[in-house]
């Protein structure tokens, strides 16, 4: 049977909440022990019963762990303050921020002609000029782009015009070669007469000195 549920209340009855009390703070001391060992944990254990009698662990001491708790709640602290201390100040930079871009939205639709009822004579005066002189920097940077393409169309040109040259040169200096060429005279060779099959069949025929019967000269023509 296991044990069972004991109720978290104060004990009424002074014995046993003296017997209690001894077990329930040698467990306490035990596992605070047993922590400060198996963990390597600093362990400050302070106890007073109810007849203001003290019982204490610690590992370390028992003052030093206390100033170090003092010490670790200021820094806390002090993080706190400077976290809501950069709070503010963030706050304060979106703050602005906001303000910033509202009017550089402003100006920026007052440059496209746009929510100028509310702009007073000096402002829009102002305005024009600075519209006047973005229209000058535009219209000398385009002029300045307008004026390196041209220059590089006329050197572009004059390589055109050299290269064009060149060809010409080319092309007479090979018609003059091919000139010269032709008025060489063409190679002799010994040329063989071609067969004349009907000057063949006449010198066969007037030579006097063979006598072929005329079936005998048909099989020779036709060999």
């Amino acid at each position: 049977m296991g044990r069972g549920k004991i109720e978290i209340k104060r004990i009424e009855n002074t014995t046993n909440r003296q017997v209690t009390f001894c077990k329930r703070r040698n467990g306490l001391l035990k596992k605070a022990y047993e922590l400060s060992v198996l963990c390597d944990a600093e362990v400050a254990l302070i106890v007073f019963s109810s007849r203001g009698r003290l019982y204490e662990y610690a590992n370390n001491s028992v003052r030093n762990t206390i100033d170090r708790y003092k010490k670790a709640c200021a820094d806390s602290s002090s993080l706190g303050c400077v976290s809501e201390a950069n709070s503010q100040y963030y706050q304060q930079e979106s703050s602005k921020l906001r303000q910033q871009i509202g009017l550089l939205q402003n100006a920026n639709r007052h440059l496209m002609g746009e929510a100028l009822s509310s702009m007073t004579v000096k402002e829009l005066k102002q305005l024009e000029n600075r519209l006047e002189k973005g229209i000058s920097r535009i219209r000398s940077k385009k002029n300045e782009l307008l004026f390196a393409e041209i220059e590089y169309m006329q050197k572009r040109e004059v390589d055109l015009q050299n290269d064009n040259m060149y060809l010409r040169a080319k092309i007479t200096e090979n018609e003059r070669a091919q000139q010269q060429m032709g008025m060489l005279p063409a190679p002799e060779y010994d040329v063989m007469p071609g067969f004349d099959s009907r000057n063949f069949l006449q010198v066969n025929l007037m030579d006097s000195s063979h006598h072929y019967s005329h079936q005998e000269q048909t099989a020779l023509q036709l060999g």
